[in-house]
């Protein structure tokens, strides 16, 4: 009983076997595996930019503060979501947002879109609480004239003239305009001067003194020397300038 007592002692106090080779290599190459199961996973698994924009909106859905949504509107914008973008910018301003922050982003997203008359109607709503925002009117003048509604194109660069008869880029604006319309071409003159005038080094100055003209239409004298151009004020706007539909 006692050789049985101590076999069994020993039995216990015998260290477990060392794994052998095969059992080692099988547990290393499991290792392995585990480990490139788990970096396939993370590199198959991983979000592209719109899956990462859903799943932001699905988890602030509910959450309607401005910068929130104008959040959410920059994200639709990166990844190519216009209308969307347009959307949560709008909300935005609906709810509160500092419009001089989100307007520029708002009207951007149309602009690229192609949807010009939509931005005229954000803009547009915008000066009526805003009159004094002339870097907004300035670009009504430039969505005007981009879908061809050129009176009031000329009506939205005079506003900007009134307010700062020396801003050369809307000088520059509006004499483009009426060189091409072939309304005034002597107007488009003046203000091609008044660009040159205010901004020598500017980057339409090749563009502007190409424009020039060099005799008065109708007027020369008989020695064939043209007579000098005479200088044009800048046109006064009509006091109220309803936007159109």
């Amino acid at each position: 009983m006692a050789f049985e007592h101590g076999a069994s002692a020993a039995t216990e106090a015998r260290p477990p076997d060392p794994l052998s080779s095969d059992d080692m290599l099988r547990s290393r190459s499991a290792a392995i595996c585990f480990v490139a199961a788990a970096s396939l996973c993370a590199v198959g698994c991983a979000e592209t930019p719109g899956e990462r924009v859903e799943k932001n909106v699905k988890i602030i859905h509910h959450d309607q503060r401005p910068e929130r949504l104008i959040e959410l509107g920059k994200g639709f914008a990166s990844v190519g979501d216009l209308t969307r973008a347009e959307q949560y910018f709008s909300a935005a301003i609906e709810t509160g947002a500092d419009e001089r922050e989100v307007l520029p982003l708002l009207l951007r997203v149309c602009v690229m879109d192609g949807r010009y008359r939509m931005a005229i109607q954000y803009a547009e709503n915008h000066l009526k609480h805003s009159p004094t925002d002339i870097a907004t009117r300035f670009v009504v003048g430039s969505l005007y004239s981009a879908i061809g509604d050129a009176d009031a194109a000329r009506a939205a660069y005079n506003q900007v003239l009134d307010v700062e008869p020396d801003n050369a880029d809307a000088h520059f604006a509006l004499a483009s305009l009426l060189r091409d319309i072939g309304g005034d071409p002597v107007l488009a003159d003046h203000h091609f001067r008044e660009y040159l005038r205010l901004k020598p080094g500017g980057t339409h100055v090749e563009e502007a003194q190409a424009s020039l003209l060099k005799t008065v239409p109708g007027n020369s004298s008989d020695d064939g020397n043209a007579d000098p151009i005479p200088p044009r004020p800048t046109e006064i706007s009509p006091p109220n300038n309803e936007p159109k539909d």
